[in-house]
């Protein structure tokens, strides 16, 4: 047991109290400016104030935290993560990334230890996107990268995104307030891996070599519809069959190029058992740390699937939805990472995350790095996602280490 068990403990236990916070009972659900998210500002703050640090909400909703050094000129280091979680979600994805370094932050108060720079700490409003479907609306007003456009977005209740924020007691126009271009020099994520690579490595922590870079699709495929039992098959213009075909196409596409691909969103719109599928809509997701693989394997998938369509008779239509760079982390603070691993005596290790982060809008203003702890099986956005203690544990010795021999070049 190390200086840092009880740190642990005490990061542990607070995401268990902050799961209380969910608009829904029966588990996980804390969207951005509900009332849980509220609840949880509050929360997060009264743990950084007993932790020494001073305390501000700025105006997306994103909850702050201040250590301040003592030569008054001295560059920034920023440590933090989300706030929300998607529905019947899990209690660690992002929590865990504000909670360890308050938990650290307390435990350099304790230890009566300072550092050479100002840390803060924040807990950003918006990550997932659940509620308004844009996702990094916190982190992109820190940034300086709010597009004036959501003043449009609209909720599942009608709500719109400004009165949403009027009910937070907080002012859309004055959003440009919340950007702290300049004012930040490094930028550290603490996040569980959600995936499976470190626990099969046996490895407590890894370091993020990248961010894989997403596009979305909406693919609307029209056929016509028809009797179950009159069309003779080689006559049929059947849109599922066809998206079928084609979903099978993607996920061998992706192996060939070394991407990950995946169509979650499947609606038939006839939906009937004796009607054959006149029209079906889905999704495809693509990422890779490589925009241009990407790129590629996607252009390699709408080849092949417009053929799927020409060949069954029916019409394709592809529409992007999204679309997100990849973020490179860091080589510095990749290095620096790693050093505090090997230090603690952890073998190292790099990967690289498919799950977009905080960190990919904050490296429109800074440097930036993440550390991943391994989460039980890989399991995230799932009510069964867990962690160790121990892990916590390691994390937090790891981070302390990192904080501790760091020097943070000053922005010019």
């Amino acid at each position: 047991m190390s200086a840092f068990y009880p740190y642990a403990t005490l990061t542990y236990e607070r995401c268990e109290q902050l799961a209380l916070f969910s608009q829904d009972s029966s588990c996980m659900d804390r969207r951005y400016l509900s009332k849980e998210h509220q609840q949880t500002n509050h929360q997060v703050m009264l743990w950084m104030q007993a932790a020494g640090m001073r305390t501000w909400q700025d105006e997306a909703g994103n909850q702050w935290g201040a250590l301040t050094s003592s030569k008054p000129d001295s560059p920034t280091l920023v440590l933090g993560s989300h706030l929300d979680t998607v529905p019947n979600g899990g209690k660690y994805d992002g929590i865990l990334g504000v909670l360890l370094p308050i938990s650290l932050v307390q435990y350099l108060q304790d230890t009566e230890q300072s550092l050479p720079f100002n840390l803060q700490i924040v807990g950003f409003g918006d990550e997932e996107g659940t509620r308004f479907g844009a996702t990094l609306l916190g982190s992109r007003a820190v940034a300086g990268t709010w597009q004036e456009n959501w003043s449009a977005l609209v909720d599942a209740d009608d709500i719109g995104l400004p009165q949403a924020m009027r009910n937070f007691g907080l002012d859309i126009n004055k959003i440009r307030n919340c950007s702290r271009e300049q004012a930040i020099d490094a930028f550290v994520e603490i996040h569980i891996e959600q995936g499976p690579v470190l626990e099969a490595n046996n490895l407590a922590v890894g370091v993020v070599s990248a961010i894989a870079g997403a596009r979305r699709f909406k693919c609307t495929l029209t056929g016509f519809a028809g009797h179950a039992g009159t069309v003779p098959m080689h006559m049929r213009q059947d849109a599922l069959a066809g998206a079928a075909e084609m979903i099978l196409a993607i996920e061998a596409l992706a192996k060939v190029h070394q991407v990950v691909a995946t169509v979650g969103k499947l609606t038939c719109l006839s939906g009937a058992t004796n009607v054959i599928s006149g029209k079906t809509e889905f999704s495809i997701d693509i990422r890779s740390e490589n925009d241009a693989q990407r790129d590629i394997a996607f252009a390699a998938i709408e080849q092949s699937i417009q053929a799927i369509a020409h060949n069954r008779n029916l019409t394709l239509q592809i529409c992007q939805t999204h679309s997100a760079n990849a973020v490179l982390c860091d080589e510095a603070l990749q290095n620096k990472l790693t050093q505090a691993i090997v230090r603690h005596g952890i073998r190292p290790f790099a990967l690289a995350s498919g799950a977009g982060h905080d960190t990919m809008a904050m490296a429109n203003i800074c440097p930036v790095g993440m550390l991943f702890m391994r989460c039980e099986k890989g399991i995230s956005h799932h009510p069964a996602e867990a962690i160790r203690t121990d892990d916590v544990e390691q994390t937090l010795a790891v981070l302390n280490h990192f904080m501790q021999t760091f020097h943070i070049p000053k922005q010019t």
